[in-house]
């Protein structure tokens, strides 16, 4: 399976300058005729979607061109067997959206970095990838950063503490990532799904270390930590290469590579705090190491140490109801203490 905002770029002919561009631009994959393939992977590590590909055309994709409602029921049944591109004669909106609502292993046919974008975001969950016929490397760009540095917004709240309490030796997780991060930054991090606090990056310098601003000292092992896609992930299912979304105290967020997942034995606390929601006060919890140099994030964006956290004492979090099936949010009754 592809992640969402795959990007495919369609090359003609073996241009080596325009496909190292795009390799170097970021994308996942390049389309290609019988040939060329083998040469583009020269060049690289990355999907190619060819006759002597990767992925082979007519077996692991095929192409569906939307004219009609039937052209969307054969989509839609492509869609469980392979991944398929979509193309229409005047990009519309409308078909895709069907589409959409109905299955998954889409990609979009697009020429440029707008209908990228838009194709990803259509009914908020998007097509898995898009494939972009271009010959303009500024337009590969533009694509990939539109596509993978776009922003998500997260609606932070002010927690009060509630209660601080000491735990024994337990495994938490440092995530490193490859992302420098900045005061305020840091990654949403929760026993439950549903609760996350803003646990900070390590940007302040403290007597005892140096100041590493790419790691985030995020919790148990156990703990649920907040991923692009609107999905969440264990701490403990980490890995080199997985994506996190960093945070920072405005809630604006961005993926960032997993470099390391450091898993060790630590003495652990756990905090627990209270935030208001249009459903009343609803309670959060995490465990963290027990150390001076693990701190959350308070509402103006100044890292707060755990070791000095009190009842009454104000950090930032995020709320929302519902339950995660592998990471996935879905509406069911679920209670987690």
């Amino acid at each position: 399976m592809s992640k969402k905002g795959t990007i495919w770029v369609a090359v003609d002919d073996y241009d080596r300058n325009f496909i190292t561009g795009c390799l170097e631009a970021g994308v996942d994959g390049i389309y290609c005729e019988k040939g060329i393939g083998e040469r583009v992977g020269q060049l690289g590590v990355v999907t190619t979607i060819s006759p002597d590909g990767d992925l082979v055309p007519g077996e692991d994709v095929t192409t569906v061109t939307i004219s009609g409602k039937e052209d969307e029921e054969k989509a839609l049944s492509e869609a469980k067997q392979r991944y398929v591109i979509v193309e229409t004669a005047d990009w519309m909106i409308i078909p895709l959206e069907n589409l959409i609502a109905q299955t998954e292993n889409l990609f979009a046919r697009v020429d440029s970095a707008g209908d990228a974008r838009t194709a990803l975001e259509t009914l908020e969950k998007g097509v898995d990838g898009v494939l972009l016929d271009t010959s303009s490397l500024s337009e590969v760009e533009q694509t990939v950063d539109l596509v993978k540095n776009v922003d998500v917004s997260y609606d932070l709240q002010t927690a009060r503490i509630t209660a601080v309490k000491k735990l024994g030796l337990g495994d938490r997780v440092c995530v490193d990532t490859c992302t420098m991060m900045n005061m305020g930054e840091g990654m949403l991090v929760g026993d439950s799904s549903a609760g996350m606090f803003l646990v900070s990056a390590e940007v302040k310098e403290s007597e005892y270390v140096a100041s590493r601003p790419f790691r985030v000292n995020a919790g148990g092992v156990h703990a649920y930590i907040r991923v692009p896609g609107d999905r969440t992930k264990y701490l403990a299912e980490l890995q080199t290469g997985d994506e996190v979304t960093v945070i920072d105290h405005k809630g604006r967020g961005k993926p960032a590579i997993v470099g390391r997942s450091k898993l060790e034995k630590r003495p652990l606390m756990k905090i627990n705090a209270e935030l208001e929601t249009e459903e009343g006060t609803k309670e959060i919890s995490l465990v963290l190491q027990n150390a001076e140099t693990i701190n959350l994030v308070a509402p103006g964006g100044e890292p707060v140490s755990v070791a000095r956290l009190r009842p009454g004492d104000e950090v930032l979090a995020f709320y929302e109801e519902a339950g995660r099936h592998f990471g996935v949010k879905v509406e069911e009754t679920i209670a987690e203490k």
